[in-house]
């Protein structure tokens, strides 16, 4: 049997470590792409994506494209006066990145570790996904990664893995720590 490629967009090294097993186990032979400018500030971005890669590295996956790119001017400008609906300019920019990359590379799927996360809006996610990938050769690939959810978060902490406390972007930055201050 043919293996089926699929490029995975990860987010950070936590939420790709058990999507990564799950897409395996599934049969696919997984490479890995990091875009995500969304994260604020740049030293946030440095981390999630030094996790990332050193994730990628244990578990053996290809890593493709540019690591280095952060335009974060670029993705408050996509945003910009869209604040309610900022999550759904978010996913489709990092998305339509993602398809593209994999359309030029050849491969068979693509899909998303933003699927792991329980904060994230998977139906939102999933129909923009479809909806991008259309009828072409390279499909969408949803999958509810949640199942996951606690070995991961348990085996990033056993690999040292750095660990998020919020979304990435400002906005969410800052709902996550007013959050904080309301308990206090």
């Amino acid at each position: 049997m043919d293996s089926r490629r699929i490029l995975m967009h990860g987010c950070c090294g936590p939420c790709s470590i058990t999507t990564i097993d799950i897409l395996r186990d599934q049969g696919f032979e997984v490479s890995a792409f990091f875009y995500n400018p969304n994260i604020h500030p740049l030293q946030e971005y440095v981390r999630r994506r030094d996790g990332f890669l050193e994730v990628c590295a244990r578990m053996g996956v290809k890593v493709i494209g540019r690591q280095d790119e952060y335009d974060s001017k670029r993705w408050f400008r996509n945003v910009a006066f869209r604040e309610e609906n900022r999550c759904f300019h978010c996913y489709a920019d990092r998305l339509e990145r993602t398809l593209s990359l994999a359309k030029r590379g050849g491969f068979d799927f693509f899909t998303t570790t933003l699927l792991y996360s329980k904060f994230q809006q998977h139906n939102r996610i999933a129909e923009l996904g479809r909806d991008m990938a259309g009828t072409g050769k390279c499909e969408f690939y949803y999958y509810d990664f949640r199942e996951g959810w606690n070995d991961g978060i348990e085996r990033s902490k056993d690999m040292g893995i750095y660990r998020q406390q919020y979304c990435g972007c400002l906005f969410s930055e800052n709902e996550r720590y007013a959050k904080e201050l309301d308990k206090s």
